[in-house]
């Protein structure tokens, strides 16, 4: 599982989303995750029309790394809709996170977006990068 600092919301996660895929489940976000996005965006005025985008990309420790980014939705991504929330995977991270349940934990010692991937065999100890 991959943690993400609250303040880095708008650092590492990127995906790609289309109305034609809308009923595609990608990915899960659960309830928290989707409040904390909120959160984002309203401190982020900049950001308040964007929709978050999560991704992966090539990188990190071990070979592949996510990302989170508010972006604008482009041709043939999937758009995740959960709790008032819209997420975007493009088709090259949608490949890597199918089934991943995205989180968010405000904890002393572990606060963070999460990402729970089914897909990746190993995970780097860095928690940002991983391997299928």
């Amino acid at each position: 599982m991959l943690t993400f600092p609250p303040a880095k919301v708008t650092l590492i996660l990127y995906c790609l989303m289309n109305e034609d895929t809308l009923t595609e489940q990608i990915i899960t976000v659960t309830e928290e995750a989707a409040k904390q996005v909120a959160v984002v965006r309203q401190n982020e005025p900049e950001n308040a029309e964007k929709t978050l985008r999560i991704f992966v990309e090539k990188g990190g420790c071990s070979g592949l790394q996510y990302g989170m980014v508010f972006d604008e939705k482009r041709d043939n991504d999937h758009a995740i809709k959960s709790f008032g929330e819209t997420v975007l995977v493009d088709e090259f991270s949608a490949n890597y996170l199918k089934g991943a349940i995205v989180d968010y934990h405000d904890d002393l010692n572990d606060s963070g977006f999460k990402i729970k991937n089914p897909n990746a065999k190993e995970s780097c100890g860095c928690g940002n990068s991983f391997e299928t």
